[in-house]
Order: C-alpha cells, then structure tokens, then sequence
C-alpha cells in the first residue's frame, strides 16, 4: 500500500473515531444505574455516612470533623475524655446521617421511578423535588452540627495542631480559635 495513502486512510479513521466519541454523551451508561441521578460510590457514600464534602464549610474554616479528629487523636494528643466525647460525637453523627442518606437514597429512587414509568406530573415533580430538597438540607446540617461541636472540646494547640496535620497551616482562618455568637 502507498505510504500517503495509508497515512490518509489511517487519519481518516482517527477523526472519524474521535468525532463519535466527541459526539457521546458524558451521560452514556447511567441509563443503567438503578437511580439515574446517584452513582454507585454516591448510595455507598450515603449509606456509610460519609461526608462527600458536606461539611467542607466547617472543615476549611477551622471546625474539625470528629472522624478526623477521632484518625489524628494520638498526633493531636486527645486526653481519654476528648477522645470519648469526640467518638460520642462520631457515632451520633453516623446513626443520624445513615438513617437520611437512606431518606435520600428512596426519593432519588422514587423520582427515577416516575420517570420511568411516566407518571411524572409538575405537580409530583415539584413535590419530589421538594423533599429532596429537604434531605439534603437535614443531610448537610447534621454534618455540619457535629463540627461545630467538636470546637468546644478542643485547646487552641490542638486546633492549630489539627491545621497543620490536615495541610490548612496557611491558612489564616486556621490560626485562631473560632468566634462563637452565642
């Protein structure tokens, strides 16, 4: 074969390969997920009451987690007693937002379902999306409350400590005690 023409038809092959994919949707093969709109690793996340950046306002502001403070305890040097009321904390968090990631988990599956079976109406819309509004707002509170709680049981050292195990030494908020209003 000619080398031109094999250079040509090889070219010609790449971007017509490259113009499919380009035309592939980012959405191709969620079609398959059992809830369109969760992935797998989102119903884990859920289902284990991990945060998925929900408390990142608290978190890069100063208000550690109390599962980092709980994998960090012996580099910040918790007493027993911080240790025990941060893992009191841990486990509150945890029962409180299993039980709404599950909440959130059924409605995202019973949008889905109406769309599927087109039910749909605006009005069942409007009211599913509401209540997803809801869980997720209750879902992100109850992240946010535990770290807001964990300020309390900490020393100037330990918070300042915290910052720098967790990469926020240069941040400035991170050098002072947070200001409570009450």
């Amino acid at each position: 074969m000619n080398p031109c023409l094999f250079a040509a038809v090889g070219l010609l092959a790449l971007l017509t390969g490259s113009a499919g994919a380009q035309s592939q949707s980012p959405y191709a093969g969620m079609q398959t997920r059992p809830i369109k709109a969760l992935s797998e690793q989102q119903i884990a996340d859920l289902k284990a009451a991990r945060g998925m950046g929900l408390a990142l306002a608290a978190e890069l502001n100063g208000y550690p987690g109390p599962k980092h403070l709980l994998e960090l305890a012996d580099h910040l040097g918790l007493t027993d007693e911080q240790r025990a009321k941060i893992r009191q904390l841990f486990e509150s968090m945890q029962s409180e937002t299993i039980a709404i990631g599950e909440a959130l988990i059924a409605e995202e599956a019973e949008l889905d379902r109406r769309f599927a079976n087109h039910s749909i109406t605006e009005a069942v819309l409007k009211a599913e999306i509401d209540a997803i509004a809801n869980i997720q707002g209750r879902l992100r509170h109850a992240h946010l409350k535990y770290h807001l709680a964990t300020v309390e049981l900490l020393t100037p050292a330990q918070m300042q400590l915290y910052a720098e195990l967790r990469g926020y030494a240069g941040d400035p908020t991170q050098h002072h005690r947070p200001h409570h209003s009450d």
